[in-house]
Formats: C-alpha cells, sequence, structure tokens
C-alpha cells in the first residue's frame, strides 16, 4: 500500500490520543513495539507472555519506498505478533504536532497490511529523551547511540505500554472475583 494513499482510522479514533492498554485486548502473544522517526524506525518485540519488551532491530525510513513498512509486515507475521504498539509522540501540553500526525499516518499504513493484528497508538512523550539518557549513562554515545537510540525508544514504548496492560488486567481480574455471586 503507498504512503501516497488516504490511510484509514486506527486506534479508538485517529487524531483522539492514545489507546489503553489492556482495552480490546488480543490476549496472550507477542507485541511490537515501533518508533517512527523521520530517518529510522526503531522495533522491539515482548516475550510470549507479554511482559519484557526488548529490542529487536532499526529500521531505515525512506518515504519514497516502503521497505520499512514490508519489513514490519514480516516481523509480524514472522514472530506471530499479536497486536502491535506505535509511539504516539504528543507535545508535553498533549497536543498533536507534526510528528504525531505522522505516526497516525504511518500506523494507519501498518495497520491495513497486518490486519487483523491490531495496531494500537500509545502516548510516547520523552521516550527517546529518555533511551538517549539510558544509553548515555551506560557509556553509549555518538554514532553508536544514534544506530540504537530507536530501538531503544521502542523498548520504552512497549515496555511502558506493557506495564499497564497488566495492571489494568490485575484490576480487571480483581474486579472479576470480587463480583458477588448468585
Amino acid at each position: 500500500m503507498s504512503r501516497a494513499k488516504k490511510p484509514k482510522k486506527v486506534g479508538r479514533d485517529a487524531g483522539s490520543g492514545p489507546d489503553r492498554p489492556g482495552a480490546d485486548d488480543p490476549g496472550a502473544g507477542r507485541r511490537l513495539g515501533v518508533d517512527v522517526g523521520s530517518v529510522r524506525v526503531g522495533v522491539s518485540i515482548s516475550d510470549p507472555a507479554a511482559i519484557l519488551a526488548t529490542p529487536l532491530g532499526t529500521l531505515s525510513r525512506d518515504e519514497r519506498d516502503d521497505r520499512d513498512l514490508d519489513e514490519l509486515q514480516r516481523l509480524v507475521a514472522e514472530h506471530e505478533v499479536v497486536e502491535v504498539v506505535v509511539g504516539l509522540p504528543r507535545t508535553l501540553a498533549a497536543r498533536h504536532g507534526v510528528a504525531a500526525q505522522t505516526a497516525e499516518a504511518y500506523a494507519a499504513v501498518l495497520s491495513a497490511r497486518v490486519a487483523p493484528v491490531p495496531v494500537r497508538l500509545s502516548d510516547e512523550r520523552l521516550t527517546t529523551v529518555t533511551a538517549t539518557r539510558v544509553l548515555a549513562e551506560r557509556g553509549v554515545r555518538g554514532k553508536r547511540q544514534r544506530a540504537v537510540v530507536d530501538q531503544a525508544a521502542a523498548v520504552e514504548i512497549l515496555q511502558t505500554w506493557l506495564d499497564v496492560r497488566s495492571a489494568a488486567r490485575t484490576v480487571q481480574q480483581r474486579r472479576t472475583q470480587e463480583e458477588p455471586r448468585e
């Protein structure tokens, strides 16, 4: 699918903000985290129990072709992914800027390619800043840092999603257990 075509809506309602982890949850299985940049796309993956996110790779992004989307589609199939989480870079004031619009459009195109696997949008404010700081603390700087910062940001996006999903599932289980039995 070409990037020039109008993308369909993804998430709760395109343009309305991030999705809620655990809502319409597809159940057990691997999740893929995606950090969309103008030059690179960072990719992370969870374990099958959806507890831990780990880096998977960095893809080159060129708006003139779809090689990055082809590779993401391949990864979803290869790893039997049940949900894709794309970072939504809103401003600190929770507004949608150009980067958020780009991420939403990218997620919409990706959604069409990997259907019926759901593509979710997750608030990713400051994930790249956090990833850069963590890498610097570990002594990774300069060119080496640029090569992996997008992966690290994708890990932050996905790990946050997994943690909130787990908490939401725990709350739901407690509510179910507390319901009076007839």
